[in-house]
């Protein structure tokens, strides 16, 4: 995580205590700084397939904000490993609130940034928060009902077992999987996602508590961002994935229902391949760019000319 400095910065939401980050850059000269708050994916924690986004984002002079779901990493919370869209659209909320109170934060200039199913929850929130000072969707699940369809009619049945399981258990969750190989059963086996762990076994110091609870599941389908599109009043960014399994993207139907100020961009990948080498760097290209057009850079002492 290069030398960038960070602290703890916890907040309440739902109950439970929530573990969240602020990483700052190195020098102190230009804060309050534009700040990106990061929303996390189906299993994402705080810094699950993030690190390089947000040393690249402090490098360019963003304070960048990591949080945990109530339930899901060191954040408080039972059960462990359930999800609500829904649910987890009030705990961004809440993260957007407690973002404005830090002081290294300039609370004028905040950009949401998601990915995957937070990249969904940040073009729903985008369009109710119009003081924001930008969006950025990187392939986000615009569309649940479209995701479920794209599942194998056998392993749908399956999922709707243990789903049936997990809401007869009384007291208890009952878990799946959430990453496996290709042809194994987890709620994701698609586009690499295994790929995952390779990850995190060179980037992070700590396991993968690669669970979630199969109820999570139900609410997928009742999921559908992309029809929020034409209501977003931000600059706003979203990438697409051309080869997009896990959370198909149709960049015309997106370009149909969007707004005038929703810039799309495609790369061709598949949906876990954004966050890796050759594509990261195409990926964190176009986000740079679309953040310096938006944020005047700072001008140092050395730079002036007298």
């Amino acid at each position: 995580m290069g030398s960038h400095k960070k602290r703890n910065v916890p907040f309440k939401s739902q109950g439970a205590n929530c573990a969240a980050t602020l990483h700052v850059p190195d020098s102190g000269d230009n804060a309050p700084y534009p700040t990106i708050v990061m929303v996390h994916g189906w299993g994402g924690t705080q810094l699950l397939l993030v690190t390089p986004f947000i040393e690249a984002f402090n490098d360019a002079g963003f304070a960048v904000l990591t949080f945990d779901y109530p339930g899901w990493g060191d954040s408080e919370g039972e059960p462990r490993h359930t999800i609500n869209p829904w649910k987890r659209e009030q705990v961004v909320e809440r993260a957007i609130a407690h973002v404005r109170t830090l002081e290294e934060v300039d609370d004028r200039r905040i950009i949401l940034w998601g990915t995957s199913f937070g990249g969904g929850h940040v073009v729903k929130i985008a369009t109710t928060h119009p003081e924001l000072y930008a969006a950025i969707a990187q392939v986000p699940m615009l569309d649940g009902l479209r995701a479920v369809t794209a599942v194998p009619a056998p392993r749908m049945l399956r999922f709707g077992l243990d789903m049936v399981r997990d809401f007869a258990s009384k007291g208890r969750t009952h878990y799946i999987p959430i990453i496996a190989p290709k042809g194994e059963y987890a709620s994701m086996d698609r586009d690499g996602a295994w790929r995952i762990d390779a990850w995190i076994a060179s980037h992070l110091d700590a396991e993968y508590d690669n669970r979630v609870s199969a109820a999570s599941l139900a609410t997928m389908g009742f999921y559908r961002p992309f029809k929020h599109l034409k209501s977003i009043r931000i600059p706003t960014l979203i990438i697409g994935a051309t080869r997009d399994t896990v959370a198909p993207f149709d960049q015309r139907r997106v370009a149909a229902q969007a707004s005038d100020s929703v810039t799309i961009k495609t790369i061709d990948a598949n949906h876990f391949d954004p966050y890796l080498p050759p594509w990261y760097e195409t990926n964190i290209g176009l986000q740079l760019d679309f953040l310096r057009a938006l944020v005047p850079q700072p001008t140092h002492d050395a730079d002036r000319v007298a």
